[in-house]
């Protein structure tokens, strides 16, 4: 895979420090704005990068590069992956995939007729002990309640609170916290679980954007409570409930690390799958194999599940009247 790159975030600096594990991936082309040219320089420079460009033309016309992760605030997600699969370009796109359900639709159909690998990166799906979990789940019984809760106070929510409106909290580019945190818990619980029948948020409101929100996952059999939180902060839990016992997770689900098994016949078990490596080896390792093996099946099931979980955050937002900009032309 012979990698490019746009935007030069923290992200970038996540990915970058463990990329070189990945043999398979060939770093070519790293690209940004002006502003950050002193920094693309710096990136390029450390970590042998064949070139970098303050120019996104430049990157989609590099014939070198046949993948371009996109790393940038929300709201460009749809518009820089459109132009990247219009390059002919497989596109690894950051979470959360677009900003609303009907960019999402558009991005899948131009991947898939033009035979072309799209991904969104979400950690989660990709992590051994999220497996684990899957293949646990028949011994919980019959699920009753499923609660996830990631709430962290964010060092941007006071400057938003003074005036200085940074991505993270800016409705006009798709911030907000079901956008930033809860969606790794949307993540997780339709990949176990499936589409919900129903969809409802319940949000703390500032300046048009939602700072924390309690969101309720309506399934035929249980119901489900996904917290996700920027104002204000809490210990990490997270439970799936069963008739015969419990999964208890108390950290982040954009890692989930050490959980433990807890059954009604008295069984503990403390559980860790997970290889000592950076949160998003896996997710890169898997994109890679894809790749490879041009395995485009599981990469479209893996956007099909990507469709669910944007629909669920189009609905939920909607619903509770957190429209972006992206939205007005189809609301």
């Amino acid at each position: 895979m012979k990698l490019g790159i746009v935007g030069s975030g923290m992200i970038v600096g996540d990915l970058l420090s463990f990329i070189e594990q990945i043999p398979e991936i060939e770093l070519v082309h790293i690209s940004g704005t002006k502003r950050s040219e002193e920094k693309l320089r710096t990136i390029y420079q450390e970590h042998h990068f064949q070139r970098y460009s303050t120019s996104y033309d430049e990157l989609l016309n590099d014939e070198q590069v046949d993948t371009i992760y996109i790393a940038l605030p929300n709201h460009l997600h749809y518009t820089y992956a459109l132009q990247a699969l219009e390059a002919q370009k497989n596109v690894i796109l950051e979470k959360p995939m677009t900003s609303n359900i009907e960019e999402a639709k558009e991005l899948q159909r131009v991947a898939t007729s033009n035979r072309l690998f799209l991904w969104e990166a979400i950690t989660n799906q990709y992590l051994p002990n999220y497996h684990k979990i899957k293949s646990l789940l028949k011994d919980l019984g019959k699920i009753k309640v499923v609660e996830c809760n990631y709430s962290q106070y964010s060092s941007r929510y006071n400057a938003f609170k003074e005036g200085n409106i940074l991505p993270a909290f800016d409705y006009t580019k798709s911030g907000g916290a079901l956008m930033d945190l809860n969606i790794y818990n949307i993540h997780f619980v339709v990949g176990l679980f499936g589409k919900p029948k129903d969809v409802h948020y319940y949000p703390n409101i500032e300046n048009h954007i939602d700072t924390s929100g309690i969101l309720i996952l309506e399934y035929e059999t249980f119901q489900c409570v996904c917290i996700g939180a920027k104002d204000c902060k809490a210990p990490l839990s997270n439970n799936i409930q069963g008739d015969q016992g419990c999964l208890h997770v108390p950290t982040p689900l954009s890692y989930i690390g050490s959980m433990e098994l807890l059954l009604n016949d008295g069984t503990k078990e403390i559980i860790n799958d997970n290889k000592d490596v950076h949160r998003m080896y896996e997710e890169f390792m898997a994109f890679v194999k894809m790749y490879q093996n041009n395995d485009y099946q599981q990469c479209y099931e893996m956007l099909e599940h990507s469709m669910i979980v944007t629909e669920v955050q189009t609905i939920a937002r909607r619903k509770a009247g957190v429209i972006f900009p992206a939205d007005e032309k189809h609301i």
